[in-house]
């Protein structure tokens, strides 16, 4: 069972894209046509993300020429070349499997208001410099290694406080601005 865990491991992407259900992503995949390698670009709604490790799947959906179109991407795939986020969406569902039945501007999903487009990545697994693995140098097979993906979530957490700070420090501006405006009418009456 180790021996699969640390197969898998090696097959992870090192960073990973942080993608939300409901976000609106545009999704980079090479193309092999013949002898050509080429860069194709999948628009589309994140409609449910689902698995894990090295079978994480997310599924993207677009309207082309009126006719619905889902393509489900492996998130370590070595084909999938990279993901933005073009707009933050608000989904309080797992999966938006009801947008399948909507038409125009309601097949798609509300935006986040005051959220801005980040491409946080989470990183899996760190490079490990040559030499520095002492567990590595004292085991005698690969039995003996285990492998553990790392999940910096310090880093993310720091980004959210950070947002929020900001949001906060808006909100008050915002207010003491309105009061000023308050003030600066009453002593025109």
């Amino acid at each position: 069972m180790d021996i699969i865990k640390s197969i898998e491991h090696e097959q992870l992407k090192s960073k990973v894209p942080e993608l939300r259900i409901g976000d609106t992503v545009r999704v980079h995949v090479r193309i092999k046509e013949g002898n050509k390698e080429r860069i194709q670009v999948f628009e589309g709604i994140i409609i449910k993300k689902q698995g894990g490790g090295v079978n994480a799947t997310f599924t993207v959906r677009r309207i082309s020429y009126g006719v619905g179109v889902e393509k489900t991407f492996l998130v370590h795939s070595p084909l999938l070349e990279k993901v933005e986020v073009v707009r933050v969406g608000k989904a309080r569902r797992a999966k938006l499997y009801y947008l399948r039945d909507r038409i125009g501007k309601a097949a798609k999903t509300k935006e986040k208001i005051g959220a801005r487009i980040e491409t946080n990545e989470i990183t899996l697994k760190e490079e490990v410099v040559p030499g520095e693995s002492e567990v590595a140098e004292s085991a005698e097979t690969t039995e003996d290694i285990v492998v553990a993906p790392v999940v910096e979530e310090e880093v993310k957490e720091e980004v959210k406080e950070e947002v929020k700070e900001e949001v906060k420090e808006e909100v008050k501006e915002e207010v003491k601005e309105e009061k000023e405006d308050k003030e600066e009418e009453k002593k025109t009456e």
